[in-house]
């Protein structure tokens, strides 16, 4: 028996309103979160086409040839970002005027492949063996309005397509559990006399994946209380921890510092989750917020020819990385994001939005989670201040929400000091008519 798919019925009604236009196909994203017994689909997107495939698409006969894996594992790399903790890409649809055979579900099974592989090499984390590990392609004939959905198993490369179930429910996500933390970040990445000169988004990156590692084995805090990881999330027995790492020197040449205040948000289904599945979520929300911060920063920073030097050897560099915003789901309490430097507006998030998710938003349903000041680049000299920045305990008033990436060079011994217990204090929320 295959898996079933439990879908927001605005998703069904967003998918008949996709207008093809004549064009042979509109394609798009799945979003949702997977459990072991079943699937949720609480939200759907259309990939926006190209320009210059408006006219070759419009042929009614147009092969799936004519469909740009690219393009359409471009546009899931941006939507991914804003993903809040316990949101993932389910798969694809595409919607036909006519019904297709063996080549087009080829071109469909190729599509899901290309889009998981993708967004697996960004990540800082790993899915875990007991993960459902199948993903969904839905075929829409809008002629016929007949319903194709299967899925594969992304872990065989080799796997044929299984048929699924596909059912809509009113109101899925509104009972949804939301968790809300914040994390105060002060990541020392330091730099050996080989690696100082790599580039300073190479050095990050690397930095990030081994801190990865400190926030998977981190100790987790719901409201306040260390809870048992099988325990159902709204009861748990309360748990003592004495979780401990260890300190190190370390010869360097340099450093990088990220440093600040990140505000995270998962959701969690409320169908007998447990704290695992919140902590997972949380966890994984870290991560993947840190890292696309950072990597929003390096691409504006080569749109804009802000020269990232090849050999970092400039004394001192600052540069603010991006602040979240969220925005509300039409007819769903869960919340997704996006990233604002200081100089862009909110037209031109809201336009962003638009343009990624195909939905209408309004300019004040933008809720500004963190503040910011104005993205600059500095130089200087000064050996001290990185000394001081290895001092993890928590500042006595709170960090600003801006979050600084910090280069610095020609630093000798640095001492690197973890921090007793990793504890995220998280939040949760319960929401229900």
């Amino acid at each position: 028996m295959g898996r079933t798919y439990i879908v927001e019925e605005n998703v069904g009604q967003y998918l008949s309103n996709i207008n093809l236009q004549g064009k042979a196909f509109v394609s798009g994203l799945l979003i949702g979160q997977c459990s072991s017994q079943k699937d949720y689909v609480i939200f759907a997107t259309r990939t926006p086409p190209k320009e210059e495939q408006n006219e070759n698409l419009k042929h009614p006969k147009a092969k799936l040839d004519n469909l740009d894996e690219e393009w359409a594992t471009g546009h899931a790399n941006q939507v991914s970002r804003m993903l809040p903790g316990g949101l993932l890409v389910l798969g694809v649809f595409i919607i036909t005027t006519l019904e297709m055979g063996n080549d087009f579900q080829n071109a469909l099974r190729r599509l899901v492949f290309a889009v998981e592989k993708s967004l697996n090499k960004k990540r800082l984390w790993n899915f875990t063996e007991e993960e459902v590990s199948e993903r969904v392609t839905l075929h829409i004939c809008s002629s016929t309005k007949k319903i194709f959905c299967r899925t594969y198993d992304i872990h065989d490369p080799k796997s044929s397509a299984k048929p699924a179930d596909w059912k809509y429910q009113s109101g899925l996500s509104n009972s949804w559990l939301s968790l809300e933390c914040t994390v105060h970040i002060n990541i020392h990445i330091p730099l050996s006399a080989t690696s100082v000169g790599y580039t300073l988004e190479k050095n990050t990156k690397n930095g990030l994946a081994r801190w990865a590692k400190q926030i998977e084995n981190g100790i987790y805090l719901i409201n306040g209380q260390v809870k048992a990881e099988d325990c159902d999330l709204l009861e748990g027995q309360l748990l003592n921890s004495d979780h401990r790492s260890t300190a190190t020197v370390q010869i360097c040449s340099g450093s990088v510092n990220l440093k600040g205040a990140v505000k995270c948000r998962a959701y969690v289904h409320s169908n007998k989750s447990k704290v695992k599945d919140a902590a997972q979520a949380v966890k994984r929300d870290i991560l993947n917020t840190v890292a696309d911060r950072c990597e929003i920063l390096f691409e504006d920073l080569l749109l804009n020819e802000i020269p990232e030097k090849k050999v970092m050897n400039s004394a001192k560099e600052l540069h603010i990385l991006p602040h979240r915003v969220f925005v509300p789901i039409p007819g769903s309490t869960v919340m997704l994001c996006d990233y604002k430097f200081g100089d862009e507006s909110a037209e031109e998030i809201r336009d962003h939005f638009i343009e990624m998710l195909d939905h209408r938003i309004q300019i004040e349903d933008l809720e500004i989670a963190e503040e910011i000041n104005t993205a600059c680049v500095s130089s200087s000299m000064n050996t001290e201040a990185l000394l001081d920045n290895t001092d993890d305990e928590q500042p006595k008033q709170p960090i600003k929400t801006t979050i600084g990436l910090k280069v610095q060079q020609n630093i000798g011994v640095i001492a690197a000091f973890a921090v007793a217990v990793l504890a995220a204090g998280i939040s949760f929320h319960y929401f229900s008519d």
